[in-house]
This record gives structure tokens, sequence and C-alpha cells, in this order.
């Protein structure tokens, strides 16, 4: 008896769109002869199945299950496709957790703790992962520029503490750059995490749990055309993602092994994929996305591409992962 696979997309954020459009890529590259499979739209407003005809149909919040065609529908498993909140956040896994319902994403605790950056920097620092130096604010704080400058220097990068896709994200090279770029990361989250820049290769460097195997697959060497990888160089084309990344052997080996600790030291499973940089050939850890684009312009996917991993066999293991 086939399977019945809910992808859940869209979420509560700036990434609803891009988030849809990955949630589209799984239901398409899914077996349809395998599973049963069902596209769940997650917005503010409603909570809806959509149909290939684009007909809508309430999900039951009380135990998501759904009503087509006079027949009750209960899902297997879910896909998460949710960048954001609620999605890549935990929120939304905890629901399913309670409700007993297998997802393809790590449990709601490790989802909340890696989509913030601050908690996620503090664990991999115990354990030995070199980090930029950071400053944290909380919305309401005093902003202090010359303290702010005297411990992570000029330029720094200021972040909302929760959010995606570059959302919020300045350069600063001045006093007066910072108070611009908080005001910007305020829009996005109301605590924010302002970094020292680092200087020196950019890769990104996926992990998951592949047929019961911890795999890292290829690295992919991030070269923006803009000052830094922001949206626009994630998603419209200003950036070269290349992939195997151009470092030696040795680089390659001691980042896959950070990798690797990073992943375990946060008890994770199902996709992640997270950002280093190189100083004096040492890879510094800057952030992890537990809910990385899938489509097929994303930096997950064509890894897994040069690994000889198809992206159906990349979304079917997913879900094999998690209903095990």
């Amino acid at each position: 008896m086939k399977k019945n696979i809910a992808i859940i997309m869209g979420g509560y954020s700036s990434e609803t769109s891009i988030s849809i459009k990955s949630g589209n890529v799984v239901y398409q590259n899914l077996d349809h002869n395998k599973y049963n499979i069902f596209r769940v739209h997650i917005l503010k407003d409603k909570w809806v199945c959509v149909a290939d005809d684009f007909t809508e149909h309430q999900i039951n919040r009380e135990d998501f299950s759904v009503h087509i065609k006079n027949r009750r529908i209960t899902f297997d498993c879910v896909f998460n496709a949710i960048h954001g909140h609620p999605g890549e956040n935990g929120m939304i896994l905890a629901y399913l957790e309670l409700l007993n319902i297998p997802h393809t994403s790590a449990p709601f605790y490790q989802m909340a703790l890696t989509f913030n950056k601050r908690d996620a920097l503090s664990v991999v620092k115990d354990y030995g992962i070199k980090t930029a130096t950071s400053i944290y604010l909380n919305q309401g704080d005093p902003i202090d520029t010359k303290t702010i400058v005297e411990k992570v220097g000029l330029p720094c990068f200021i972040k909302p503490n929760n959010a995606g896709s570059s959302y919020g994200i300045s350069k600063a090279y001045t006093k007066e750059e910072i108070e611009v770029g908080i005001e910007k990361a305020y829009k996005e989250d109301n605590a924010l995490l302002i970094e020292s820049f680092l200087d020196g290769v950019e890769v990104s460097v996926g992990v998951l749990n592949y047929k019961n195997t911890l795999t890292v697959l290829p690295i992919t060497e991030i070269v923006s055309e803009n000052d830094f990888f922001d949206y626009e160089a994630k998603y419209e084309g200003k950036s070269q993602e290349i992939t195997p990344a151009r470092i030696s052997k040795e680089k390659q080996n001691s980042v896959e092994e950070v990798a690797k600790k990073v992943y375990n030291c946060l008890q994770l499973s199902g996709f992640s994929r997270a950002e280093y940089i190189f100083v004096n050939d040492e890879p510094h850890f800057l952030e992890i996305n537990t809910v990385p684009g899938l489509t097929t312009e994303s930096i997950l996917p064509q890894q897994a591409q040069k690994a000889g991993i198809s992206l159906r066999q990349l979304f079917e293991n997913s879900i094999q992962m998690a209903l095990k």
C-alpha cells in the first residue's frame, strides 16, 4: 500500500515564495507511482492541501488530516520544505511530533537551536569549532558603536539572529553603517548578531544521513559578485557556485571533518548545509541551514548531483530515513 506523503511549504517568513518553489521541486521529483504525494501550504492565513487543479482543501489542525472528495486522508510522513518560521525553527515539527507523525527534519529542539545563530555558535564553540568574533543584541539594547568596533573591528557583518536567505544582512565599513545595518536587521528579527569580517575562501558544505551513513557531499566554493553572499548573490545569479570547490585536498579533508563534527555536536538528522570561511587554512563556521534550498539551482541539489545522487534519490532517501 502506498504511503501518503505531505510536502509542507510556504511558512510565515520572508522566505515563503522560495519555500513554495523548493516544495514544488520535491513534488515534481518524488515517484508518484511509489507514494501518494500531497502539497500542503502552511501560510499565516490558511493551512491547505493544494490539488493539481489548484483547488484548496482545508487541513484539520487537530490531527493534520484533510478531506478530499469525501475521503479523510492522514499522512504517513511529512517532508519539510519550509524555510524559516515555522518549519526551520522547529515549531511545526514539535506539533507533528506531538501527533506522532514522522518528518524529514531533525527533532524540533535541534531545529530551534540551529535556527538561532547565537545559540548554535555557542554550542559549536564548546566543541572547539572556530568562529568569527561576535556581539549579540536584543532590540531595545543600547547601541555603543565604539565598543562594537573595538570588539569585532571593521568591516563587520550585522545579521538577524533568526532569519534565512540572507534577509536583513549588512556589511558595515563605518560606525554609521553599523547603525543603519542594525536598523535593517531589526526589521527581520528582534535580536541580531554583529560579527567580525573573515577574509578567505568561503565554502558551503552539505551533510546528511544518506542510506544510514553520515555523508559529506562535494564542497561548493562561493564566489560572490557582490560584497558578500547576499540575497541577490544567492537567488539572482550574482555569484559563482563552483562544485567541487577549488581547494587543496588538505583543506577539503579539514572542512569535511569539521562539518561532520558540527552535524554531530548539534545532534542533527536530515539535511544540513553549513557555510565556512578558511582563515589561515583553518575552516571557521559561519552558520548552518537545516532546510536548505531544494530547487535544481540550489547548492545542496548541485552537490548531490556531483555525488551521483539524483533529486529523486535525495528526496526519497529523506523520506525513508524519516520512516525508519
